[in-house]
């Protein structure tokens, strides 16, 4: 019987279909360090974020078949390596997208009506200082009217605008490949428009947008750092829920303190699972703990065309 550690969960859906295809699944969670010995025992192996499959871990596990990556990006496994050395490596890039597109929604609603403060102060001062309060955050905006510069254009970037497009944002699009020249939008009640995308330049993305969204895989220096905050309009925002090591934290904190930036959406750090303080205690930021992906929805979408790939796979063996 094929034996596949799932490491970092999977969905009881895909599960119950890696079953009844003969297929012996389990979702203990083996820490790092002890994976290079107990993966012997397994065929395959499928992670999420928190699980690196290294080169040597993919040494140490000759027995090794099969990679599942249950997300879009790669970055903690080494493909290329494992490819040449006869693994097969899947992934599932649609099945997350709009849950993540969702998400920078939840950070953009948060942002320009200062939830991330509100929600740490009124319960501490909403009983003694209502007015106050109310006062200190009656200087929203609103996102209709505004831009929204969509730095990366691939499956989780086109779901975002479908959303911006949604509520009467205008959206500049920045690509090094781009393909896609119109998006169909649902609107609701089987109503469909196809809205044009308009495509710039990093720099003209950036300095144009009155929000940018990162959505850019693995980077070995900042995509977005001092030089890109000091192009951009004063009281922007920046939202990340693409990938940690993205965005410069320290010239972050900088333009947040000093006013240039509005305010800051972040999904992803530098140092996870460990971020640091100053960042997670700023008024300006809308945290959450690299849920992007973290919906029901998502989750069963996930190990459905997970098990799927994983079944298609030894089915050929």
């Amino acid at each position: 019987m094929i034996k596949l550690l799932a490491n970092d969960g999977i969905d009881p859906v895909g599960k119950q279909m890696l079953e009844a295809a003969g297929i012996s699944v389990d979702t203990i969670n083996i820490p790092q360090d002890q994976l290079s010995e107990k993966l012997q025992n397994y065929d395959a192996i499928t992670v999420r974020s928190a699980t690196k499959v290294r080169k040597a871990l993919i040494d140490a596990c000759p027995n090794l078949k099969l990679i599942g990556r249950g997300g879009v990006g790669v970055d903690n496994i080494d493909v290329e390596y494992a490819m040449e050395k006869g693994v097969a490596v899947y992934n599932t890039p649609a099945s997350s997208s709009a849950s993540v597109a969702e998400l920078v929604f939840a950070h953009l609603f948060t942002g320009v009506r200062f939830l991330q403060d509100s929600n740490r102060k009124m319960p501490i001062e909403g009983n003694t200082k209502f007015n106050d309060l109310k006062k200190s955050y009656a200087k929203g905006i609103e996102l209709r009217g505004k831009t929204l510069g969509i730095l990366g254009f691939g499956r989780i970037g086109r779901e975002v605008a479908k959303i911006a497009f949604g509520t009467g944002m205008e959206v500049l699009a920045y690509d090094p490949y781009p393909s896609t020249t119109e998006l169909e939008v649902v609107l609701g009640g089987g109503v469909t428009a196809k809205v044009p995308v308009i495509y710039v330049t990093k720099e003209e993305l950036i300095g144009q947008s009155d929000f940018i969204s990162l959505h850019v895989p693995f980077s070995e220096k900042p995509v977005i750092g001092a030089g890109e905050f000091n192009q951009m309009k004063k009281g922007a925002a920046l939202v990340n829920c693409s990938r940690g090591g993205t965005v410069d934290e320290d010239a972050l904190l900088e333009v947040l303190n000093s006013g240039k930036l509005s305010f800051a959406g972040l999904d992803v750090f530098d140092n996870e699972p460990t971020p640091r303080t100053d960042l997670l205690q700023h008024p300006k930021v809308s945290l959450t703990p690299h849920i992007g992906a973290s919906t029901n929805e998502a989750q069963e979408r996930i190990g459905v065309e997970l098990a799927t790939l994983i079944i298609n796979y030894f089915k050929q063996k």
